[in-house]
């Protein structure tokens, strides 16, 4: 189960202005979270249904699986808070290629005409569709030697270097501390990248409720982890990052880095820390969670594609964002979060000279 469909994540989610609606998917029953928000839309309230990584394929055809989502929304819609625009969804189908990717998304479209149905390729993705997943099943030495020559030698540098890596919890005695210090190197990151980030509540909240995950039966553990160097008895946090930790995967959440000390590879040490515990803590793979679709040296990203691919995982390729329409105001909202994307991602990025 992807972490996006488990409990924790879906009631951390209700922490924060979202509503749970559990539903059957297919033959199998299959279990569906969806997640609801409600907003004003001009002068309408509406609302959104959100159904993250799911339904997972029960070895449908690409036909029967498109055609099975559209029947799906038209069940569960009388369960909707009134005027919910569409139903979204990010389906958890992993390709090999960007090319594989692509030519099921052209393939959908066309599935849908054939069914008479209306299934939309969002131009907004929720989850990252590029990503980077690491296989755990190997020791570390392993791990090391599949990375790329430079990676090895950069988390050997920072080590060598003094730069050390702290793992932290809610209730540990200088939480606090490191929660406002990552928060404040994530500002920077946020300034420097043209990045948006959530309340540093959002994060305290995260934290605790994977504290408080640990002692169940399906544990959550959720950890930040800085990186900090100390020099003439002075101690400065470099770089930070918080990664959950479950049983089927691991996944690298956020990330920050200041801009200091850059040269001493704090975020390589960091990196290799999180997927050295998440190896122990029993995780089948160490996701990334969110790369430029290719190398594309001209990409604002670039840089971000090539430190995370170089630790030696596999590029997946998701289909990102779809949406079934359930209201005549859904292109009005499609309209207006077009815009919102290209003020954030364009317009502000050439005001900020990025």
């Amino acid at each position: 189960m992807r972490f996006q469909q488990t409990d924790f994540w879906t009631y951390f989610k209700c922490g924060h202005g979202w509503e749970k609606i559990s539903a059957e998917y297919g033959a199998q029953k299959q279990k569906v979270t969806i997640l609801c928000r409600l907003f004003r839309l001009g002068m309408a309230n509406v609302a959104l249904a959100y159904v993250p990584m799911a339904p997972e394929r029960e070895g449908e055809t690409e036909k029967e699986y498109i055609e099975n989502v559209v029947a799906f929304s038209g069940l569960v819609k009388p369960k909707l808070p009134k005027n919910t625009l569409c139903i979204r969804f990010d389906f958890p189908i992993d390709f090999g290629t960007v090319g594989e990717r692509d030519e099921f998304i052209g393939r959908s479209k066309s599935i849908a005409k054939e069914i008479s149905g209306t299934i939309n390729k969002n131009k907004v993705d929720i989850q990252p569709p590029d990503t980077v997943v690491l296989k755990l099943d190997k020791s570390e030495d392993e791990l090391l030697a599949a990375m790329k020559p430079k990676w090895r030698y950069n988390i050997r540098y920072a080590m060598k270097h003094g730069v050390k890596v702290r793992a932290v919890r809610f209730g540990d005695n200088d939480f606090e501390k490191s929660l406002n210090s990552f928060y404040s190197l994530y500002e920077v990151t946020a300034e420097r990248d043209g990045i948006g980030i959530h309340p540093k509540s959002y994060y305290s909240d995260l934290l605790e409720r994977g504290w408080k995950s640990r002692q169940s039966d399906n544990p959550t553990d959720i950890v930040l982890y800085i990186a900090s160097h100390e020099e003439d008895g002075k101690s400065e946090d470099l770089a930070a990052i918080i990664a959950l930790f479950q049983k089927d995967e691991a996944v690298y959440l956020y990330g920050c880095s200041g801009n200091v000390k850059r040269n001493l590879m704090p975020a390589y040490l960091v990196q290799w820390t999180a997927i050295c515990d998440a190896r122990k803590f029993g995780s089948k793979v160490y996701d990334f969670y969110g790369i430029p679709p290719t190398d594309d040296e001209k990409h604002p990203m670039h840089g971000l594609y090539l430190f995370k691919t170089g630790f030696g995982g596999a590029e997946i390729h998701r289909p990102g964002s779809f949406d079934v329409p359930l209201s005549c105001l859904y292109r009005l909202y499609t309209k207006a979060e077009d815009f919102r994307a290209w003020y954030h991602k364009v317009l502000l990025k050439k005001i900020r000279g990025r």
